[in-house]
């Protein structure tokens, strides 16, 4: 996410770096280039004029000019302000003083509305509530179905109503199911158009009267772009919506959705999606998502997905091993399946901070699919071959190779790499300095 504008920003410092003073000049122009950035990120102009005048003139004030290291300064000014641009701090989506809490998602066609209803769903699962999803989309058949797929698989109630037409009523009654059943959080799944209409915000705005709801959150597509805030502003004119969760980030290489539609719209953002799995739904952290766009990581969120997937007795049991040098490809394989977990491996790495930076230029292809083959290589091994991998001789390689569908050579790197690997464990265990970890796959 962010990669094209994160890239150009950090052109524009490394401009900057190593100068022993700035000038009116150089800042003239690391603004020029600021706001081309910016524009290209297709954030809306009058957004980028206000977050450019606000890091102009403080770039030009005493913590920069007379700054020892300007460089630096100028990118915690653009840190700071990015951060402020995106809210300042995070927003907690609101919570009704007496349960069940009622939350009616808006949005177009496309926007991933219904996956962000269950999403939600099942992130407030994760944190204690008792859910249920209300599908009230009637004029797409396969809303309800979508729905009721997605809350099976979570163990989550669907209220729907097959055949009927009246999204009101059907809200109203899936409100009244939830109390009987005691569930203290009602997410409703609203129809949405491919453009918007009249009939749309009529029916939005009138389950929004019967219903009273807790919060009205509007998902919109972030790789629409400047798109995305216009249709924020015909939802803000027609419902009045409480805030934002933005959909697709991990796919939005520009970012302009995410750094505008706050300062357009004035309304906080909840969440966002990072990906396609249905927990791939994440709180909203305004300075957080700076130090990402700027590629000075996040290691806040790096740590609470490893808190959230990580089995401590097993990540302590493993640390004896690994410093005894007792580690076997079953724990390897145990600790790459807790990783995918996390996510996919490229948007966890780019929360370390100054991977990116340190990789820019560098032919370092790492993605899911070498962690598939990895994988696929170690489950195609016997439980004994795992244990022991110094008995995998040349006619096992060739059947693990079949087995996994790959080749000769993947079996042997893995090998390598496992053994160099587990003797620079064993050697950190005695308290030497280990050397620079193997390549991950090929």
């Amino acid at each position: 996410m962010f990669d094209t504008l994160s890239d150009k920003l950090q052109s524009v410092f490394s401009g900057l770096r190593g100068r022993g003073k700035l000038t009116d000049a150089d800042i003239d122009q690391a603004m020029r280039a600021i706001r081309l950035s910016l524009l290209e990120a297709d954030v809306s102009l009058p957004v980028v004029k206000q977050l450019t005048g606000a890091i102009g003139e403080r770039a030009r004030g005493a913590e920069v000019m007379t700054s020892l290291t300007p460089d630096q300064q100028v990118v915690k000014i653009v840190n700071e302000e990015l951060a402020k641009l995106m809210g300042g701090a995070s927003v907690n989506m609101p919570v009704a003083p007496r349960p069940p809490t009622v939350i009616l998602m808006a949005g177009l066609q496309g926007s991933g509305k219904t996956t962000c209803s269950a999403k939600l769903a099942r992130y407030y699962q994760q944190q204690g509530r008792a859910p249920m999803l209300v599908a009230c989309d009637v004029h797409r058949p396969a809303a309800a179905e979508q729905l009721s797929v997605l809350g099976g698989q979570l163990g989550i109630p669907v209220h729907r109503e097959d055949g009927v037409a009246d999204a009101v009523g059907i809200a109203e009654r899936g409100i009244a199911a939830a109390k009987a059943a005691v569930r203290d959080l009602v997410i409703v799944d609203t129809a949405g158009r491919t453009v918007i209409d009249e009939a749309m915000m009529a029916e939005l705005v009138g389950v929004r009267d019967a219903v009273h709801p807790t919060a009205v959150v509007l998902v919109l597509d972030s790789m629409t772009g400047q798109t995305a805030v216009e249709v924020a502003q015909a939802f803000e004119d027609a419902v009045q919506f409480d805030g934002v969760i933005l959909t697709k980030l991990d796919g939005d290489a520009r970012g302009g959705a995410a750094l505008s539609v706050r300062a357009v719209t004035g309304r906080p953002i909840y969440f966002v999606g990072t990906g396609e799995k249905i927990d791939a739904l994440e709180p909203f952290h305004p300075d957080r998502m700076a130090s990402r766009i700027l590629g000075m990581g996040d290691v806040l969120s790096l740590i609470e997905r490893a808190q959230q997937t990580v089995d401590v007795d097993q990540a302590k049991d493993l640390e004896k091993k690994i410093l005894g040098g007792g580690m076997t490809l079953e724990d390897f394989l145990d600790q790459l399946r807790q990783i995918r977990k996390m996510g996919p491996i490229g948007q966890l790495l780019g929360m370390v901070p100054g991977f990116k930076t340190a990789m820019k230029g560098r032919d370092l292809q790492v993605d899911d699919r070498q962690l598939d083959r990895l994988e696929a290589i170690i489950s195609s091994m016997t439980p004994s071959e795992r244990r022991r991998p110094d008995t995998i001789n040349g006619s096992r390689r060739q059947r693990i190779a079949r087995g996994s569908g790959t080749s000769v050579q993947e079996v042997n790197q893995l090998l390598a790499q496992f053994k160099q690997m587990r003797k620079m464990m064993k050697r950190f265990g005695k308290g030497g300095m280990p050397p620079m970890p193997p390549a991950l796959g090929t």
